[in-house]
């Protein structure tokens, strides 16, 4: 297996890339809520422009390869107990969910006008891992880093927000079966999983490292950001390509 390491930002590295495969994962990305405000430039390079930069290059190469690109639950408007399907409405509230819905029109735009082929996956809130540094992203590794260090696991508010949680290995999997798929190709999909508040995950996390929950005030801004369950409907993707979900929070090893 070939490995390069380039900045996705420079055209002039990524026209160096080899494209000449049947797909491109899309991975390359800055993840975050509020730290986009701080560095809005550098967001915007990373995210939208290195999409933009490997479109260009498609383009130019005439590249039949299909983007497989993961987006975010954040592109959504947050709506109480509500299952949010592919088309539910859309409501950014912060630089990273600005630049994933500008890459999702990137994509739909370059198909249209030059036939680049590309499959969108919106995730909700991934868990899992393989690496021995520990956990390093998202709210369960939040929930993680504090219970393995035996400190209380902090919730903003009640805790009763709503979200969807699903494995990494389910989710890769799910991409995996569905780019295989004609039927996908120029299409999202939501990727389903397990929908807990986040008081459920963090007290099943804090039962197994015998650690307490704890409760303080929203700050305000993440407030602006966070409010509202995002609970996704995976029926468009369930009816193509099947069931795919085997981990559950419970019982995997976290």
């Amino acid at each position: 297996m070939k490995h390069k390491a380039l900045d996705m930002t420079d055209l002039e590295a990524v026209r160096e890339l080899d494209l000449d495969y049947d797909f491109i994962y899309f991975f390359a990305g800055l993840t975050g809520t509020s730290q986009g405000f701080e560095d809005v430039e550098r967001y915007n390079n990373v995210n939208v422009i290195g999409l933009s930069n490997l479109l260009t290059c498609m383009r130019e190469k005439g590249s039949k390869a299909r983007i497989l690109f993961p987006s975010t639950r954040l592109v959504y408007k947050g709506v109480a107990r509500t299952p949010l399907a592919e088309n539910a409405e859309k409501e950014p509230k912060t630089i990273y969910a600005l630049n994933k819905l500008t890459c999702e029109s990137l994509l739909q735009m370059y198909s249209q006008v030059f036939d680049i082929n590309y499959t969108v996956f919106r995730i909700c809130v991934p868990y899992g891992y393989l690496l021995p540094e520990g956990y390093s992203y998202g709210t369960i590794g939040f929930f993680m880093n504090k219970a393995s260090k035996k400190e209380d696991i902090s919730l903003f508010g009640d805790g009763e927000l709503r979200r969807t949680f699903t494995h990494v290995a389910d989710i890769c999997m799910a991409m995996y079966k569905a780019s295989h798929l004609a039927s996908t190709n120029k299409n999202i999909y939501n990727i389903g999983g397990e929908d807990f508040s986040l008081k459920e995950a963090a007290s099943i996390i804090a039962r197994k490292f015998e650690v307490e929950l704890s409760y303080v005030d929203w700050p305000a801004l993440a407030l602006k950001i966070e409010s509202g369950d995002t609970i996704f409907d995976d029926t468009k993707l369930k009816d193509i390509i099947g069931g795919y979900l085997h981990y559950n929070l419970s019982t995997a090893k976290l």
